[in-house]
């Protein structure tokens, strides 16, 4: 098997029900704006479980957003399974890799507080 050179998983907790998240999570719109650089094809719609994507663009592979409904509200599981378009050297590939995953987290957390508002669980 395999492996990308972008294995990448993150979970973040939203007081929200799956149902919420899922219209954001399942709207064109939000996706330009959390990965611009990247062209995304729905493989799969899997309402309010989430969506996952065909990537092209700067990168090439797979990527899912997967809503587990939990006591509260939702965990927005984030994972994304690609390599990049160009192979860059292991070093600048460090750097990307820590670039995606702090752009993600500021999106996730954009979304939590978005959906959240005034009741945000800290």
């Amino acid at each position: 098997m395999v492996v990308p050179d972008l294995d990448i998983a993150d979970d973040t907790f939203v007081a929200r029900p799956p149902e919420e998240v899922a219209v954001v999570v399942a709207d064109p719109r939000a996706w330009t704006g959390w990965w611009p650089d990247l062209r995304l094809e729905v493989t799969r719609d899997r309402g309010p479980k989430g969506v996952q994507w065909a990537v092209r663009g700067a990168l090439t592979g797979s990527m899912e957003i997967w809503l587990e409904p939990v006591r509260g509200g939702t965990v927005l599981h984030w994972y994304l399974r690609a390599d990049p378009t160009s192979p860059p050297a292991a070093r600048v590939a460090a750097r990307r890799r820590d670039r995606r995953v702090r752009a993600w987290k500021a999106a996730a957390f954009a979304l939590k507080d978005g959906l959240e508002g005034a009741e945000r669980v800290t």
